[in-house]
């Protein structure tokens, strides 16, 4: 090993080796932050009046770090942090190969390019990644990236245009109280709160499946009487509601307690002692009456079909007095299917309007107002809907008259006249 010349190491290193050690140095620097450019070459700096001393390898350190944190301050990188330059090896310390030599500038020419930021220079991502407080980094962030049409989605908007579907189709709700604001008997302001409850409570209290319990009672006995309670209502001229309530009760009265053949009348007439050709004494029928509101626990408010009918129907925004009859229609051949005892009272009137616009060809047969209001779609109701479109077809030629003779009279436009739906169903 060659030993070391005790007075070289004394003596002071020269000025172009300590520019070359530098130079090594900003190499390093530059390859650490990227592909930035050197933002000042050391060769270029101006050293300060005063000082005459050699550019040893920690006096050229400190004078770059100067320099680069004055054009920093300069372009508002005031937060960025120089990191501090490891002592590098003496085998390190040999002249890096020279670049590509480029012509000095003069001494105020480097002071003004140290002092001023380039508003040429298009920023780098080591700039913009230096500091978040710079207008370059701003910039660069702000930018966005431009959409970039390949060929999938040129053949997908085209296709979408060809099939008409270029937009969404947006869904339409009808404000169907719109004109009764001025009504106080329609109570807008809570209709909607109304409705949420009788869809709440419409599950409470519900008639069950008591057929199978009812050891002298079928379901034909209960269309007799659910057929003749029909013609009884009419002839009186009852109000609409009542002949839902009534229904209603009967059905609940026999899910609770069991009667023999000979009362099932009974259960259904009330006060009307003359119209059971005096089949039972008044006794008999206050006595009814008390078992079954015993029974019930007096609870006979009760959401019915009827009061979903009334909704629904305003919802199917039609003023044509035909449908208003052929939805009611349908409805009274609903209390005449057992199988619907079981089901919510809105969806059977929600079938009986879909019922309704299928045998009068309506176009569309459901709409988004109707979906909104009744809380039923089309495959929900389809099975309902189809029992009573098979009922309306087969009345005419049944025994029970009394829905088919009411609804075929000019006072209620001869609704069970009209053929049932054959293409335009889709069921």
């Amino acid at each position: 090993m060659a030993t070391r010349n005790p007075r070289a190491a004394a003596a002071p290193q020269p000025a172009n080796r300590g520019a070359a050690v530098l130079a090594g140095k900003q190499k390093a620097a530059a390859a650490q932050a990227g592909s930035r450019n050197p933002l000042v070459d050391i060769g270029n700096l101006v050293i300060p009046e005063g000082i005459n001393r050699p550019i040893t390898r920690s006096f050229g350190a400190q004078l770059l770090k100067n320099a680069l944190r004055t054009r920093c301050a300069d372009e508002s990188f005031s937060n960025a942090v120089v990191p501090a330059q490891p002592a590098a090896p003496r085998a390190a310390l040999k002249p890096a190969k020279k670049a590509a030599a480029k012509p000095a500038p003069r001494p105020e020419q480097a002071t003004k390019a140290a002092a001023a930021p380039d508003q040429n220079r298009k920023p780098s991502e080591a700039d913009a990644g230096s500091t978040s407080g710079s207008s370059c980094c701003r910039s660069v962030r702000n930018s966005r990236k431009k959409a970039v049409n390949t060929l999938t989605t040129v053949l997908t908007a085209r296709s979408k245009f060809a099939c008409g579907l270029t937009e969404k189709p947006k869904v339409v709700i009808e404000d169907i109280d719109k004109l009764d604001g001025d009504n106080q008997l329609a109570v807008v302001d809570y209709i909607e709160d109304i409705y949420k409850f009788y869809k709440a409570a419409e599950n409470e209290s519900r008639p069950t499946d008591y057929m199978g319990s009812q050891p002298e009672i079928n379901a034909n006995m209960r269309a007799v009487l659910t057929d003749w309670l029909i013609e009884v209502h009419y002839k009186f001229e009852l109000m609409p509601e009542t002949l839902y309530l009534i229904m209603y009760v009967v059905d609940r009265y026999l899910s609770l307690q069991l009667v023999p053949k000979a009362e099932l009348q009974l259960v259904g007439v009330g006060d009307l002692i003359l119209i059971a050709d005096n089949s039972y004494n008044r006794n008999q029928i206050l006595g009814m009456e008390k078992a079954i509101l015993n029974k019930m626990e007096w609870n006979l408010t009760v959401p019915t079909m009827y009061v979903f009918l009334t909704r629904f129907a305003k919802a199917d925004g039609s003023s044509d007095k035909e449908m208003e009859h052929m939805v009611f229609y349908f409805a009274e051949l609903a209390l005449m299917e057992y199988s619907m005892v079981t089901l919510r009272p809105s969806l059977v009137a929600a079938s009986a309007i879909y019922a309704a616009r299928c045998t009068l060809k309506s176009t569309p047969l459901w709409t988004d107002t109707l979906k909104y209001h009744t809380g039923y779609d089309e495959p929900q109701m389809k099975k309902c809907a189809q029992i009573l479109i098979s009922s309306h077809a087969a009345l005419p030629v049944g025994k029970f008259k009394a829905i088919y003779n009411k609804y075929a009279k000019e006072q209620f436009a001869c609704v069970a006249l009209s053929p049932p739906p054959a293409a335009s169903c889709p069921f």
